[in-house]
């Protein structure tokens, strides 16, 4: 995730970038809407924003063109849903692309694809599945928060494999040698970052239990709202 700049064919560039547009454009409606209607919860958001922009700007080099490191989207996830993501993802994105050369504009798409799109998608559906399981909030934040890391990084590897086939094995090959070398950090990150945002639910449902069920999050505590 955070392909570099440049690293992309031209084609491909275009192509995520249009496929990511509806999805910030959507996002930017529903966060506008909630803002409008729940104006108490802009503090909220910018902790979600925040929490992006700080755990993913925490890189360390993986495959070439590429690196590795935790995304921060399943808390906005499981607190706003994961449209909202979307465009905050892009923000984040575009900010560490001009002020960290951490990824890059013309790969811009890609990342929020994969980081802002898929991240949240899969992340909030995890929780909404644990949680219809009756599982603990707790374990529903962790599972939701880790996997939908690791499925950005499925994403990315896609991306790459996309790109650059290999000669021989063509898409699957390619996918797999990108997984695979992936995977050596990206797993023990996503573990990480699902634990970080299992203490930051927590603490935010010690600290606002009513703004949480207010907005269906449920905070693991016998009144809880199901989400």
């Amino acid at each position: 995730m955070h392909i570099m700049e440049g690293f992309l064919p031209a084609k491909h560039c275009i192509a995520w970038g249009i496929a990511s547009a509806p999805f910030v454009a959507y996002g930017l409606r529903t966060v506008t809407k909630r803002v409008r209607e729940y104006p108490e919860q802009r503090m909220l958001i910018g902790v979600a924003a925040a929490f992006t922009f700080v755990l993913s700007a925490l890189k360390m080099p993986s495959v070439t063109g590429s690196c590795s490191h935790p995304t921060g989207t399943g808390l906005g996830a499981i607190l706003f849903g994961p449209a909202a993501m979307a465009p905050i993802g892009a923000v984040v994105l575009l900010f560490q692309a001009i002020l960290l050369a951490h990824g890059g504009l013309t790969t811009l798409g890609a990342n929020i694809f994969s980081m802002a799109i898929v991240g949240p998608f899969a992340a909030a559906a995890i929780y909404r599945l644990v949680r219809a399981a009756r599982l603990p909030f707790g374990v529903a934040v962790f599972l939701a928060a880790t996997l939908g890391d690791l499925l950005t990084y499925v994403t990315t590897s896609v991306q790459l494999a996309l790109a650059f086939p290999d000669p021989v094995g063509g898409f699957w090959a390619s996918f797999t040698k990108f997984a695979t070398v992936f995977a050596v950090t990206q797993v023990p990150l996503a573990i990480s970052e699902g634990f970080l945002t299992v203490i930051v639910c927590n603490a935010l449902a010690r600290l606002n239990p009513r703004e949480l069920q207010e907005m269906r999050v449920a905070t693991g505590s016998e009144q809880e709202v199901q989400a």
